[in-house]
Formats: structure tokens, C-alpha cells, sequence
């Protein structure tokens, strides 16, 4: 049984229950009342459990509190998900992963997408699904928006489009795909219940011997930034810092290639903007 912080706990459900109003739950405020916010017995109803119990949690005292009982402890006091997330933790009971992955963008992110005119940007999931680009990430990788919103996945792209592949060194690919895959595993266990995580991975399993060897490893490893050569077919070898920024709440990295000022590779850039980048918009 993993350890229950009690002392916390009871001061958290304290705090919260006074922040909370009978209104704000659709009860009657009644008569008056010595303390702000909800009676105990009025969360011990909204939970469905005895006030006896509830009390005892509340001294610091009591058994340790059930995945459910938490959740109805949650709901009653109108906890946030982070909230009830770390309700979670204060009684030694990981919070159950998210049903799934957030694909939907941030507004804010898509317009810096939209002002990043010389810098290849893009977003992608836990699962490396591409969900947002730039024009100068279409110029350096290829047009995400000419392949169905199924296809645009950068792990899928690598193992089952040779000219996707070729914009890798040999190094640089046998590096990538190792990385990548143990990615994938990664997102696969933080999410079971993603069905287009479990999709994907059927589907590469089925189209790529090498996929399969790499995922029979069972390496696991976070996406991090990095510097990868990038081979284009028109401007030549780009060497480039990946720098891959993360947003824990969305569970979505924001990706901008970039070059140092006086290298070939930033010269390669400013070309790229010129030929690829300039009649391409952002797509999410």
C-alpha cells in the first residue's frame, strides 16, 4: 500500500470544501452558517458516503480513501483534473492515464506557427501525429496537408515513405528510428485506450519489418531536444538543433528547427524560405 499523506490531505479537502458554496452545487444555502462554504455532511452527501467517513479524513484519520472515493470526492467539491489529480497522489493512488491524447492545438501556439516565417515549426502529439505546421516546416519536411489527416504521423511517414526516409543520413535514420519507436511505447502505455495509438502501432507492425524488430526491444524513451541532418532535395544537408518544447497539460511538443547564424545550414534556410516556404500556410 503506497503511503497516504493525511495531514495534507485533510487541509486540502478543508480549503476546498470552504471555497465551494451550496449554490455553486445546487444546494439551499439554509440557515446561517459558521465557517464559508459546504457543510460536511453536505460533501459527505454529494460524494455518497457517510459523514462519519468524510469527517474522519477531514481529522486526518480513516482508511485510505478508494480510486472511486476519490472521484466522488472530486466531483463534489468541484475539483479541476489537476486538482483531482493530486488528490490522487496525496492518498499513494496514481491517477488513472486520459481516456486519450489531446489533438486540438492551442490558438496561441497556432498563431506563433503563423509568425515564425523563417524558422520551420510544427506541433505534434504524445504519438508524433503532426497537428500543426508551418510553411517552412512544409518546406523542409514535405507537404503534411497533401496526405490524409490519418497519414501525417511522423513515425508512419519514416517507415512506409521512402522520400520521407531520405531526408535522413543512414546514421541519422537507424538513430531516429530507435528513437521514435521508443517514443511510440511510451505513448501506447501512458494511453491504453487511445484507439488511433493502437491503429497506428497495428498498422506499422503490419507494414514494417523493421518496426517490428524495434518495437519487440521494448526500449522506452521520452522525446527530448536534440540535432539531427536533415537531407533536402533541393537546398542540400541541413544541420539542425531540434529544440522541442512540451506542454505536460495538452501532452503536446512544439518543434522549431533551427541553424546558428553564419553556417551553411542557416544560409540553407533563408534559401528554403525563398523556393518552398512563401505560398504555404498553416495548417492544424
Amino acid at each position: 500500500m503506497e503511503h497516504v499523506d493525511r495531514a495534507e490531505l485533510a487541509a486540502f479537502l478543508r480549503r476546498w470544501r470552504a471555497r465551494i458554496q451550496p449554490a455553486d452545487v445546487g444546494l439551499p444555502a439554509g440557515g446561517r452558517r459558521r465557517t464559508p462554504g459546504l457543510r460536511r455532511q453536505e460533501v459527505a452527501q454529494l460524494a455518497g458516503m457517510s459523514v462519519e467517513y468524510y469527517i474522519r479524513l477531514e481529522q486526518g484519520r480513516g482508511p485510505r480513501p478508494s480510486r472511486q472515493m476519490i472521484g466522488a470526492i472530486g466531483r463534489a467539491l468541484r475539483l479541476s483534473d489537476d486538482e483531482t489529480a493530486h488528490l490522487h497522489h496525496l492518498v499513494g493512488e496514481p491517477p488513472l492515464p486520459p481516456s486519450g491524447m489531446s489533438r486540438d492545438v492551442r490558438p496561441g501556439i497556432l498563431h506563433l506557427l503563423d509568425r515564425l516565417d523563417d524558422t520551420p515549426a510544427m506541433v505534434c502529439s504524445a504519438a508524433r501525429d503532426v497537428l500543426a505546421w508551418n510553411a517552412m516546416a512544409a518546406a523542409l519536411l514535405g507537404d503534411f496537408s497533401a496526405q490524409p489527416p490519418g497519414e501525417r504521423n511522423l513515425i508512419w511517414r519514416f517507415f512506409t515513405d521512402p522520400e520521407s526516409r531520405a531526408r535522413h543520413e543512414p546514421d541519422g535514420a537507424a538513430r531516429f528510428a530507435r528513437r521514435v519507436v521508443a517514443d511510440l511505447r511510451a505513448a501506447a502505455a501512458r494511453y491504453p485506450a487511445d484507439s488511433g495509438v493502437r491503429r497506428l502501432v497495428e498498422r506499422l507492425l503490419a507494414a514494417s519489418a523493421e518496426f517490428r524488430e524495434l518495437w519487440a526491444q521494448q526500449d522506452v524513451e521520452i522525446r527530448s531536444s536534440t540535432h539531427k541532418r536533415i537531407l533536402h532535395p533541393v537546398v542540400g544537408p541541413l544541420d539542425l538543433d531540434c529544440e522541442a518544447l512540451h506542454d505536460p497539460h495538452r501532452d503536446q511538443w512544439t518543434i522549431f528547427f533551427t541553424a546558428a547564424p553564419g553556417t551553411p545550414s542557416h544560409s540553407a534556410l533563408r534559401l528554403l524560405k525563398v523556393l518552398g516556404g512563401q505560398d504555404l500556410a498553416v495548417r492544424g
